[in-house]
Parts: structure tokens; C-alpha cells; sequence
């Protein structure tokens, strides 16, 4: 059986997977089995750059791992965290493995087939299930998915291929057009701020513009200014919290910054308390370090839980207890303190700086993986989202980084 028969079926199961199978359980235990089958195959190896590279991430899962031994857990929970933290780490190697013995533009193919598949699909499920008329944009995304950075990253792909390597993806010109529009409208249906933080980060990258230097930070000035005219508009105006369609989104975007940053809430205002969950979040995790000033180096380790002081209406029973933050920047900080801090923007910075490099599609790209996930930490968590499938796509990247030959113009 030749190698691509039994790698894209492998990939297929591990993506879809991980964005549609509600279990992370599951997916680590699929992604662990696969990993495994890959190391088995003939020939499949990891490489000494890859461990270098994952090198921080090892150090932040060892640190959480024995800050975690001394104090007191419940198993289920340090068990759960060593399953969290140990994702990115099979995921980047799982798409290290995927993609070792195919050339670059089948991995671009199948990538963008990929997104395009999971896009006609999420278009199909909104239009036969008459989702299209709903009022509420909240309503459209717990029914059909939050964000999916596999299609947002197809979209990338397949926007702006032909400027590297100047060719298009595939030879048929219609069906590049039905990709990129079915791509383009189903992001769109997502209504995801985060998504469409990410889709313009990486449009900046790919035209240089993350770059430090006089004329970026020019930019980055009048960047700041434009959003600063748009929040002042944003609080000149009144936009009703349940409002339809549009007006619910814009309350979001209003929000925004607060729903990270304002500590200061009174949680039994339920409309404050839900609006700025995310501060609230980070407000009881550092409650709780402030009473062992030592986690505030090293963490409070693995199977360490938030109390919210309250039951949170997460489940059905209320959920008092949490392991985890929407914040990965506070999160990573409550288990593994500022040394895990440090070693994650090390690893994150060490992405972003390919943007130095000569100016190729696969610098760029692993580039804008560093800058979208130095972004998703602050909102989703980033690397150790659950439903991350970037970091395979970094992964898959990384096959290439080494190959310069591949990199010339086809």
C-alpha cells in the first residue's frame, strides 16, 4: 500500500476528530494511537529539529508536571491536565509525521481540500436546517461551531499560494473560485471575532507588516487609532446585549477588551458576570496563588482547581470547580507560574521570528502560526485549545522549512 493510501485517511480521522467529536478524551487517545501507528510505519522518524523546537514545551509539561506531585490533587484532574498539556506536543509531531513523505503541493492540496470539505459541510448544515433566518448570531454558532481554523488557514492557503510560488493550487481556475468562496462564506458564517483577528494577522504577516521596524510601527499607530475611533463609536451608541444579527455581534466586539481584562465584577450580576467571564476567570486564579506566593514562580501544578465560589451554570448540574481558563496566558501562569510563561512566548516568539527569514511561503506561514497563537492564547487558550488543529498544520510545515528545493517556483 503506498504511503499517501494510509496517511491522508490517518489525517482525515485526526482533524475531523478533533473539531467534531465533542470528547477530548477520545481525541487524545486517537491522536496517541495514530502517533504511534506513524512511528511504526517504515521509515517514519522525528527529527533532532523537532525535538529542539518542542523543547520549551517538554519544560513547561515537566515543570507542571512535579509542581503539580506536591501538593494535593484528585488524579482525574492531574490526569486530565497531563492529557491537556501533552496535545501540542503529539500535535505537532503527529503533523510532522503526517506529512514527511509527501511533497509540498500535496500537502497544500490537501490541507485546502480539507478546509474545503469541512466548509461545504458547515454550509449545507446551516442551509437545510433553515439557520440562515435566526436572529440571534449566538444561536447560528452554538448550533454549528464556534471557529474553524483548518478552513481559515485553507482560505489563507489558496488566497495567497500563487504569490509565492506563482501558480495556482489547482490547474482549473473554476474550481480554485468554488473553493475560495465556499471557504470564504463559511468563515464568514462562523461570525468569530477571534477568526477574523486571525484572517487579518495573517494577511499583515504575509505582507510584512509584523515586521519590527519604523514603518510597521507607523502603521501599527494608525492601526491603534482607527480601533480607538471604532470604540468610541462603539460606546457613543446604544447596542442591546440581545439584539438580532449584527447588533448582537458588534455588542461583542464591544466588549471585547473588558470580557479579558475587567476584574472587577460583581458575579451576582449575571449580565456583568457573563460579560466579562474571562476576567472573572483570571480574577479567582490569581486569588488562589496569592495564598501560595511560590506558585507564582513555578505554578500550582497539574490537578490544581479554580473555585469560582460559586456554581457556575456550565452543565446542567453547575460547575464549581474548574481546570482551566478561556486565558491561556493566565492559565499556563496558574499551573506553571511565570517560568511556564516564559518558556511558552519563548516558543511562540521562536515561530514568529521566521518572518526574518528569506521570504518564502513556509517562513511566512509558520510566522503567522506564531502571531495567531501569540494572539488565541489571550482568548482561547491557543496551543492548548482543545480543538486546535493549527498546531498540525505547524507541524506539516515544519517538513518543509528544510527543503529549500521546494520552495522554488514550480
Amino acid at each position: 500500500m503506498k504511503t499517501r493510501q494510509i496517511i491522508v485517511p490517518l489525517f482525515l480521522l485526526v482533524v475531523f476528530s478533533q473539531l467534531y467529536l465533542s470528547s477530548f478524551r477520545i481525541n487524545i487517545v486517537i491522536q496517541i494511537v495514530v502517533f504511534f501507528i506513524l512511528l511504526l510505519l517504515n521509515g517514519f522518524k522525528i527529527s533532532v529539529k523537532i525535538i529542539n523546537l518542542l523543547t520549551p514545551l517538554f519544560l513547561i509539561f515537566i515543570l507542571g508536571f512535579f509542581s503539580g506531585l506536591w501538593r494535593d490533587f484528585e488524579i482525574i484532574y492531574f490526569i486530565k491536565d497531563i492529557s491537556h498539556f501533552i496535545k501540542p506536543i503529539i500535535g505537532l509531531m503527529l503533523g510532522y509525521l503526517f506529512f514527511q513523505k509527501i511533497d509540498f503541493k500535496s500537502f497544500i492540496k490537501i490541507i485546502v481540500l480539507t478546509g474545503f470539505s469541512m466548509a461545504f459541510f458547515h454550509i449545507l448544515l446551516v442551509l437545510f436546517n433553515g439557520k440562515l433566518s435566526i436572529e440571534k448570531i449566538n444561536d447560528l454558532r452554538s448550533a454549528f461551531g464556534k471557529d474553524n481554523f483548518m478552513e481559515l488557514f485553507s482560505l489563507l492557503f489558496i488566497c495567497f499560494y500563487n504569490r509565492f510560488l506563482d501558480s495556482k493550487i489547482f490547474k482549473n481556475k473554476v474550481f480554485n473560485y468554488i473553493i475560495f468562496f465556499t471557504l470564504l462564506i463559511s468563515c464568514l458564517l462562523y461570525f468569530s471575532r477571534t477568526m477574523i483577528v486571525v484572517f487579518f494577522l495573517g494577511v499583515l504577516t504575509i505582507f510584512g507588516y509584523t515586521k519590527i521596524n519604523s514603518r510597521n510601527i507607523k502603521i501599527l499607530l494608525g492601526f491603534i487609532i482607527a480601533i480607538g475611533v471604532l470604540y468610541i463609536y462603539l460606546f457613543s451608541i446604544k447596542i442591546d446585549r440581545n439584539g438580532k444579527s449584527l447588533e448582537s455581534f458588534l455588542y461583542k466586539v464591544k466588549i471585547a477588551p473588558a470580557e479579558m481584562f475587567n476584574t472587577k465584577i460583581d458575579r451576582e450580576n449575571h449580565k456583568q458576570l457573563w460579560d466579562h467571564w474571562r476576567g472573572y476567570e483570571a480574577k479567582r486564579a490569581l486569588a488562589l496563588m496569592d495564598k501560595t506566593p511560590i506558585s507564582y514562580i513555578v505554578g500550582t501544578g497539574f490537578g490544581s482547581l479554580i473555585d469560582l465560589k460559586f456554581k457556575a451554570p456550565l452543565d446542567s448540574d453547575g460547575i464549581r470547580y474548574i481546570s482551566e481558563t478561556h486565558n491561556g496566558y493566565i492559565y499556563i501562569f496558574y499551573k506553571t507560574g511565570i517560568l511556564g510563561i516564559f518558556l511558552l512566548l519563548y516558543f511562540l516568539l521562536n515561530l514568529y521570528r521566521y518572518i526574518y527569514s528569506n521570504y518564502i511561503f513556509i517562513n511566512v506561514f509558520i510566522s503567522i502560526t506564531g502571531v495567531c497563537f501569540l494572539f488565541t492564547t489571550l482568548t482561547i487558550t491557543g496551543i492548548y485549545n482543545p480543538r486546535d488543529v493549527i498546531i498540525i498544520i505547524l507541524g506539516g510545515l515544519f517538513v518543509f522549512s528544510s527543503r529549500q528545493n521546494i520552495l522554488l517556483k514550480e
